[in-house]
């Protein structure tokens, strides 16, 4: 109950404008391109040089704030849009800091304010809005039932669907939380295969020595949910119950990662994913959980299937792999809905997934558009065919105090990591959030 009322307060203290944040957003969520480049910002309020502000003169059909904004290719998908739909689209830049981004739209959305009819959320805010009542339910307009077959379901229901069954948004794309290897060191240590848990043990095993290590982590305390929930499904686990057997296996092998084993690194606890990517490059690791296409990769030209690629999800017990997105969500105090939804059906769409991922390198969130518009030869468009076919896909454990959920789940598992708790009150902590954040 304490959590639920800091949540009530902490929405009318945005309200009133003092933006001063719980936790960190972990956007983690992410390594698409918008996530890891670095932006130039005007002045101290996070938005990008240059913002075009909304209309109020009838100039523009509808007002969209977008996290794209930065993105070299982002005027050319602007046109593209305006051309395909037949609406001039006036474009505010989202912030480009997390919590700020983050705070400002809690507060435009709550506040009813209508400059604002479209919006880019991730996972996270889609977990907060979800049930508010803030944002237009799509389920009859958008994303009716001959639509949502070509999505991941899994992530759907996990994700953008409300307790009432309404679907709130239309995801932007679909990027796996991959495992990557470095082939070079597998050829080194002689491992072929990464099929199992005892071919996982032997690789990262192997390839431990010499300053490198086998299994490389990135365990800030806002960004360590993701592979904590990653290990939790393939022990067979279960994210929101931490009487379960398989929770309990899943932190023990990973405290022995640590500990025992000693094939990674403690000092992990302080990297997030752009500190563990080029830690990686580097050759200092050899594999990782890492999300998106590689692109990171790409441009240090370490990507290749002799290099570094994807590899099937290992089954422990079983094959499990979550897929994230950012979503375009319409506020339910628009007066421009008509629009909204005609632009929301563009990007729901082939024409709207060839598009962002011509343009924004993002992998099209629908399978029989992937299957058109991805070239066949491409690495990425073949492992995650295997995820979509071979493993559960879900959408990321999250809660409605979901901020507040993965910085407190990330500050004990480094207490548990680094010996200051036991494993027994790692989850008997992690089962009072659970009950406390939802």
């Amino acid at each position: 109950m304490k959590k639920k009322l800091t949540g009530l307060l902490l929405v009318v203290v945005m309200i009133a404008g003092m933006f001063s944040g719980c936790a960190k957003n972990t956007s983690p969520a992410t390594g698409s391109k918008e996530e890891t480049k670095t932006e130039t910002t005007a002045g101290d309020t996070g938005e990008t040089a240059g913002t075009t502000e909304a209309k109020s003169d009838g100039a523009y059909d509808l007002t969209l704030y977008s996290i794209q904004t930065t993105d070299a290719d982002f005027n050319t998908w602007l046109a593209d849009c305006e051309k395909a739909t037949g609406l001039k689209i006036n474009v505010i830049a989202a912030p480009t800091d997390s919590d700020t981004r983050q705070q400002k739209i809690t507060t435009m959305l709550s506040t009813g304010d209508k400059s604002v009819d479209i919006f880019e959320i991730n996972d996270e805010m889609a977990t907060t809005f979800k049930n508010s009542g803030w944002l237009e339910p799509l389920n009859d307009t958008v994303m009716t039932k001959d639509i949502l077959n070509n999505f991941a379901t899994g992530y759907i229901s996990d994700m953008i669907t409300s307790s009432d069954g309404n679907i709130i948004g239309v995801p932007g794309y679909s990027g796996y939380l991959a495992l990557w290897v470095n082939q070079k060191i597998m050829d080194e240590v002689g491992v072929t295969s990464l099929d199992t848990l005892d071919d996982f043990k032997k690789y990262i095993t192997a390839a431990t020595g010499d300053g490198r290590y086998g299994y490389g982590g990135s365990w800030e305390k806002t960004y360590v949910f993701n592979e904590i929930a990653q290990f939790v499904n393939m022990f067979g686990g279960d994210y929101f119950d931490w009487t379960n057997k398989g929770n309990r296996e899943a932190l023990q092998f990973m405290y022995d990662m640590v500990n025992t084993l000693k094939v990674t690194p403690v000092d992990q606890i302080a990297d997030k994913y752009e500190q563990m990517n080029q830690k990686f490059i580097d050759g200092k690791y050899g594999c990782v959980f890492m999300w998106g296409t590689g692109s990171d990769y790409d441009a240090a030209g370490m990507l290749g299937s002799d290099k570094i690629h994807m590899i099937k999800i290992p089954t422990f017990k079983k094959s499990s792999i979550f897929t994230d997105s950012w979503s375009y969500v319409l506020n339910s105090s628009s007066e421009h809905k008509d629009a909204a939804v005609k632009f929301l059906t563009y990007m729901a769409n082939e024409g709207g997934m060839k598009a962002s991922w011509e343009n924004f390198d993002r992998y099209p969130a629908r399978s029989d558009v992937a299957e058109k518009v991805v070239p066949n030869d491409s690495p990425v468009k073949e492992m995650y065919s295997i995820y979509a076919q071979e493993s559960e896909v879900r959408g990321r454990p999250m809660l409605s105090q979901t901020m507040e959920f993965i910085s407190d789940i990330g500050t004990i598992f480094q207490d548990y990591i680094q010996d200051k708790i036991t494993l027994d009150e790692f989850c008997d902590k992690a089962q009072k959030y659970v009950e406390e954040c939802q």
